[in-house]
């Protein structure tokens, strides 16, 4: 039978790699910070409103997740309308 000597335990671990710098990083550093964000996307609905049309037999009505709800319409066009300036008012 034969037998391997019995290897030295290691105890560390391996060294790591050096964290490296570029040059291109140290340059960003100084430019201002507005000028590499991308622009924002356009203000959209208030938080909180979702309007939505509901059918009710003939008629056509707005409601917003806030509980507003608009007049019956018979034209759904209308009720979509309704809802749209609803959401845009402030």
């Amino acid at each position: 039978m034969h037998e391997d000597s019995p290897a030295a335990a290691r105890t560390t671990a391996a060294p790591r790699t050096p964290a490296r710098t570029t040059p291109a990083l140290a340059e960003s550093l100084t430019e201002p910070l507005s000028a590499s964000l991308p622009e924002a996307p356009p203000p959209g609905p208030p938080a909180g409103h979702s309007a939505t049309t509901i059918e009710r037999g003939s008629f056509c009505l707005a409601r917003c997740s806030c509980g507003w709800s608009g007049p019956a319409r018979r034209s759904r066009d209308r009720a979509r309308t309704d809802a749209t300036e609803h959401i845009a008012a402030p």
